[in-house]
């Protein structure tokens, strides 16, 4: 029992629920991080392929079983007409607009692309992209209540 008094035991609960901020920060944290992945995998000449279990029912016994699946995952980031890469952060299907008519990030060649999906992730896990979150999240409630 003497090593167990070196630590601090304390009463409090792990809550059941985050707030709904908390959730979306995560959401678009995760797909992110999917992207940066993505980002590497290009630059190192590799493919980046992560799966998900889907479920599957057999046509001919009639059992459902989960199996591996690929996960697809589309780029965020083109290259313009002007050799310029943009990057657009999408919070569902919707695009996440930093300002009037602002809705991509000029990141400049590819060699810079990975710091600045780095960047924005590190924005969102701080809150700063909370107001611009919730303004796309508002807008795809929206689209589910007609």
């Amino acid at each position: 029992m003497s090593t167990l008094t070196t630590l601090k035991f304390t009463s409090i609960k792990k809550p059941t629920q985050q707030p709904a901020v908390v959730q979306r920060r995560a959401k678009l944290s995760k797909k992110l991080f999917e992207q940066i992945e993505l980002a590497k995998a290009q630059r190192d000449g590799r493919s980046y392929n992560p799966t998900r279990l889907r479920r599957f029912k057999s046509v001919e016994t009639g059992i459902s079983q989960m199996i591996e699946a690929p996960k697809r995952i589309k780029p965020w980031w083109w290259t313009g007409q002007d050799g310029q890469v943009y990057l657009t952060i999408f919070y569902g299907s919707r695009s996440i607009s930093f300002g009037k008519g602002k809705a991509a990030i000029e990141v400049g060649s590819n060699a810079d692309l990975l710091a600045a999906l780095e960047t924005v992730k590190k924005a969102v896990e701080v809150g700063e992209l909370d107001h611009e979150i919730e303004a796309v999240s508002g807008a795809l409630k929206a689209n589910f209540k007609q």
